[in-house]
């Protein structure tokens, strides 16, 4: 149908007018016939899903790259290692089972150093029991600059990404302490009976100027594990991303967001010097019925190297279940401040082959990190991640002079005892009597 020249239509499917008035009026009545015959048309048509609708069932979604992420392919001899993008961008690769991937890096002596790789299996896959990744840096000699990390996967359907990085501290005694070349070594583990699809990489620099002042870290187990209490208001919705370049902002509050089985959504909240954060996901109920799931449900976290902080799971059968997590403050020794990264996952065995989303609420908080008192002598109380407190036995005091004397006369009279009643054994047992 031609429409009057009053009546455009922009790219949203609406009608506006353009024109002069004299041409609007002219063109009521066609306009009037349009609008009927669009009502027809309408109304006929099959409705549009709802977005809500169009989320909940569906494919779960995969480990989502950054966009400008640079594809290299890292080499199995270091002598032709190519070099990694400088800091601030990413490069990609992938790493078949048992393969071992050298990268070449160039740092400077100023600098605090990480060197990261996240290693994203496809969603629903199950790895082997031994698979998954080291990452180590080291010379161009072979020496390392520390000891490397390992991070492996989850079997049974649960596989995840995993994210960690090699560091190296500017300002401190070692091997790689100069500037010049180095070497960062991605290295995966045998499939073992698991996928033995290579799965993909995501390769980062990041540099850091180390702080005037060292701010070092207590050792664990020193801070105060009581969270603060839960933050007021209502939920807000928020949609997780399927990366970490894409990781949805949370801040001090209570998110609800939904997940598919086999889904992992990440979320970055800021985390200063001297602050802690606390976390807790709380998955809801499942639809039909799902048996016991052990580990099927997740929350991790990384830090603003993606260096891996801790790593949370709990047993899932469909109904609600929470799983809290808290992390040190930032420090040199236990990761730069800046984004840190929530993951949530769910196990791809939770859905039963069905896809319908679960929900899942997270709660962020941050606090002043606060040192543990020293405590007496006696029981200690030890909070939990989630701050619920336990009990340890305590180291019991040396004994003085009047216990041990006590001690000792307790263990004469019971060996005189002793000593007595055998003798009234062996007399009852003498032949004849």
């Amino acid at each position: 149908m031609d429409l009057p020249k009053a009546l455009v239509a922009n790219e949203g499917g609406r009608y506006v007018t353009g024109g002069t008035r004299r041409s609007a009026r002219k063109g009521t009545g066609a306009l009037r016939l349009a609008l009927a015959v669009g009502a027809l048309t309408t109304a006929a048509a099959p409705a549009a899903a709802t977005p809500a609708a169009a989320t909940s069932v569906g494919p779960p979604a995969a480990y989502r790259t950054a966009p400008d992420a640079q594809e290299i392919h890292g080499t199995p001899a270091a002598t032709t290692a190519p070099p990694l993008v400088p800091s601030g961008r990413t490069a990609t690769d992938a790493i078949a089972p048992g393969e071992r991937k050298f990268y070449a890096v160039h740092l400077d002596s100023a600098s605090d150093a990480y060197v990261s790789a996240v290693a994203a299996p496809r969603p629903g896959s199950t790895p082997g029991l031994r698979d998954g990744i080291d990452v180590a840096l080291r010379r161009t000699d072979g020496t390392p600059c520390g000891p490397s990390r390992h991070r492996s996967f989850l079997a049974e359907g649960g596989a995840y990404p995993l994210a960690d990085h090699a560091e190296r501290l500017a300002g401190t005694s070692g091997p790689c302490a100069a500037a010049g070349a180095y070497h960062f070594v991605v290295a995966r583990g045998d499939a073992d009976g698991g996928d033995s699809a290579p799965v993909s990489l995501e390769l980062t620099v990041t540099t850091r100027h180390p702080p005037a002042t060292p701010n070092t870290t207590q050792p664990p187990g020193t801070w105060s594990s009581e969270p603060p209490p839960v933050p007021a208001g209502p939920a807000q919705a928020v949609t997780g991303g399927s990366g970490f370049s894409d990781a949805a902002d949370v801040r001090t509050g209570t998110w609800k967001d939904t997940i598919r089985p086999g889904e992992t959504r990440f979320y970055r909240t800021p985390v200063t010097t001297g602050r802690r954060l606390f976390a807790k996901a709380t998955f809801g109920d499942a639809p039909g019925r799902v048996p016991y799931v052990a580990n099927g449900v997740r929350l991790g976290l990384n830090d603003a190297a993606r260096g891996h902080v801790t790593n949370r799971t709990d047993g899932y059968q469909g109904r609600a279940v929470a799983v809290p997590l808290a992390a040190p403050p930032p420090g040199r020794d236990t990761g730069p401040e800046g984004w840190y990264y929530l993951q949530v996952s769910l196990n791809t065995k939770a859905g039963q082959g069905r896809s319908e989303v679960v929900p899942v609420t997270l709660t962020v908080t941050t606090a002043p990190a606060r040192s543990t008192p020293t405590a007496r002598p006696g029981p200690r109380t030890h909070g939990a991640p989630d701050g619920t407190p336990f009990r340890t036995a305590a180291a019991s005091p040396a004994p003085d002079g009047r216990l041990k004397a006590v001690g000792y006369a307790g263990v004469g009279t019971g060996t005189a005892l002793l000593l007595v009643l055998g003798g009234w054994y062996l007399a009852a047992r003498r032949p004849g009597e």
